[in-house]
């Protein structure tokens, strides 16, 4: 049985050992170890008889605590489509919410049609592509959802 919980700091090793196999790309940059050191109390990690099977990184934003948002999630590849995101999201957004936020937000490339297609799912609006949001030559698209 899957065992949701608050992240912990070494968590960061277990997660860091998986993410590019996960991905099949190099995205472990995306994540640095300062997410798992300082926002390890409001991330989720779902573990199983196999080890890691899933984990959200996100926080509640010092300057703008109204929006909590969601940085990074993955889910083993075996156990996409069981609903495991939709739960770490439902999870996250339930804590945010009893924290004091009012909105979630992420982000994710306008090539992810899997994620944009997700969070529509989720009920997220979506923006069009922000030019340069991440950088020159960089777009992000842009998700947002009311919390109740």
């Amino acid at each position: 049985m899957a065992e949701l919980r608050s992240a912990r700091a070494h968590d960061f090793a277990a997660i860091q050992g998986v993410v590019d196999d996960w991905w099949g790309r190099p995205v472990s940059g995306s994540l640095p170890r300062l997410f798992l050191d300082h926002f390890f109390g409001t991330s989720l990690i779902v573990k199983d008889g196999q080890g890691l099977a899933a984990f959200l990184i996100g926080f509640q934003s010092p300057s703008q605590p109204a929006i909590a948002y969601i940085h990074f999630v993955g889910v083993r590849p075996d156990l996409r489509g069981s609903g495991l995101a939709r739960r770490l999201y439902d999870t996250f957004a339930q804590r945010a919410a009893a924290s004091g936020s009012s909105e979630l937000h992420a982000i994710t490339s306008p090539a992810n049609g899997d994620s944009i297609r997700f969070h529509q799912r989720l009920g997220f609006t979506t923006s069009e592509p922000i030019q340069n949001y991440n950088g020159f030559g960089r777009p992000m698209v842009v998700f947002t959802r009311s919390l109740p």
